[in-house]
């Protein structure tokens, strides 16, 4: 949507807003987050004194979803929208500047997670003298998440003291610390020459920094899923898994695998195609 065009949906929800009957409102705060991801953090936070909605639907990438009118107008009205920034929703850039200028309250919490450089696959040598990008995949270490619960817990704090939003984020917290305890147990078995991720994009640094890994190289050029590979880039990867010995590669259930699996066949090497859960929660189940 264009900016009149916001404008315009942020008029009528104010509007409506206003001819509520009387009695018609709740003390319950309305926050809304842009992913799965922020969404159940949120809620975790939020408990029953919050009404959380969340933008994306399961299974829609990040990187490139587009918001309907409807959405537009309750990222106006919410008391709250998290987001997680540093470039992840770039779909949604115009929509939350121009509700930013119409007085949303939005909180990016990615730039406040001490955020990392890409790791450096496909990136262009001749970019060092610029300003590194930062990675926006923040969720995939839950240390870091169990900082952002906090911070979360804060910012509803500025708007309802009364919550007991602090309670929250340190029970939700601890679980996360928790799962942390459980990531690091499961990989121990791991050995060091074997840490070497091949993912469908720059996705999994976060979980790489935290957990001893390197990402050798990525199917789609860089940090977002919405470049396109060369026929060079494509060569190359191939080649990377076999000098490499890599045995896997990491698909994304938020995009097709046929490409990540026409190079696996070409690597002729017996790779396997994972799909994670990394830019959306699973369904039911």
């Amino acid at each position: 949507m264009n900016r009149r065009g916001i404008a315009a949906v942020a008029v009528i929800a104010l509007t409506l807003a206003a001819c509520a009957p009387a009695g018609d409102t709740s003390d319950r705060l309305t926050v809304v987050a842009t992913t799965s991801i922020l969404g159940d953090l949120v809620r975790n936070v939020a408990g029953a004194d919050a009404d959380v909605d969340v933008l994306l639907p399961i299974g829609a990438d990040p990187h490139d979803f587009q918001l309907s009118s409807q959405q537009v107008a309750a990222v106006v009205a919410a008391d709250l929208v998290v987001v997680n920034g540093l470039g992840l929703e770039e779909g949604l850039a115009d929509a939350l500047a121009a509700a930013i200028e119409d007085g949303a309250r939005v909180f990016e919490v990615a730039e406040r997670l001490d955020p990392l450089p890409f790791s450096g696959a496909h990136h262009d040598e001749d970019d060092e003298d610029h300003d590194e990008p930062l990675d926006p995949h923040v969720w995939l270490d839950p240390l870091r998440m169990a900082e952002a619960a906090r911070l979360i817990a804060g910012e509803l704090e500025q708007i309802d003291p009364s919550g007991p939003w602090e309670s929250r984020a340190d029970e939700y917290a601890a679980e996360l610390r928790n799962v942390d305890d459980q990531i690091t147990t499961l990989l121990g078995t791991i050995s060091a020459t074997e840490r070497k991720l091949v993912t469908n994009h720059d996705a999994l640094g976060y979980f790489a920094d935290r957990y001893g890994f390197v990402v050798v190289d990525t199917v789609i050029p860089g940090g977002a899923t919405l470049a396109e590979p060369s026929s060079e880039d494509l060569a190359a990867l191939v080649e990377t898994i076999r000098v490499e010995g890599v045995r896997a590669i990491f698909a994304e259930t938020t995009e097709p695998p046929a490409l990540a699996e026409a190079i696996a066949r070409e690597a002729g090497t017996g790779v396997a195609v994972i799909e994670l859960f990394t830019g959306s929660l699973g369904g039911p189940g």
